[in-house]
């Protein structure tokens, strides 16, 4: 893994959450912990409305932490609920947080390569549908992470859990002189709840 991103995640590995935020990620917890005990492969699946920003930094840090304690069998996607695009302002966030980010596709959409270790396939990020075929239909966890996705669509084709991590959007600082703080503020969160996910199915094995 590459150092920067080593570094972030020795950061928020200090950061305390309180007994409220980890009563809502103890399902997710309990999810993996599940399948790892079982020795099955662990798929989720992080959507929001739009799949433009808090989905996807939801499954980069989740790839990232997963990888960093050495569970190989886990892969995480996101979807929407509709296809927009990946807010541009997210990949320099992720970028400023030491990954490499390539963009593979210009247009409406763009593609981008999300490189976090020499010895791993990149993440391709992009918008698209909870359901589209990039994702898997069967046998994963669909991960709520904005209430209007969780609210407005209550039935998820193919998911075996359904379990909500609410995140509040940083769409709310766009164009604003606060936006790079708020980007940062927020993927530091998604980061440090991710580790602590993976960090407790790891201690507990």
């Amino acid at each position: 893994m590459y150092q920067e991103i080593i570094n972030t995640l020795n950061g928020v590995a200090l950061q305390q959450l309180s007994t409220e935020r980890k009563a809502v990620l103890q399902p997710l917890i309990d999810f993996v912990q599940g399948k790892v005990n079982a020795g099955e492969s662990v798929n989720l699946n992080f959507i929001c409305t739009h799949n433009s920003r808090r989905s996807h930094l939801s499954q980069v840090w989740a790839q990232v932490a997963a990888y960093h304690f050495n569970m190989f069998q886990v892969s995480c996607y996101s979807g929407g609920t509709e296809e927009t695009a990946l807010f541009p302002f997210v990949a320099i966030t992720l970028q400023q947080q030491g990954f490499e980010i390539y963009k593979l596709a210009e247009a409406g959409n763009p593609i981008y390569a999300i490189k976090y270790a020499a010895d791993r396939v990149p993440i391709i990020g992009f918008s698209k549908r909870f359901d589209h075929p990039f994702n898997p239909s069967s046998n994963y966890a669909a991960v709520m992470t904005c209430s209007q996705a969780d609210e407005g669509c209550p039935y998820i084709a193919g998911a075996e859990k359904r379990i909500a991590v609410i995140f509040e959007d940083p769409k709310l600082a766009d164009h604003t002189p606060q936006q790079a703080a708020v980007y940062t503020a927020r993927s530091l969160q998604i980061a440090a709840e991710m580790y602590y996910i993976f960090s407790t199915v790891a201690k507990a094995n």
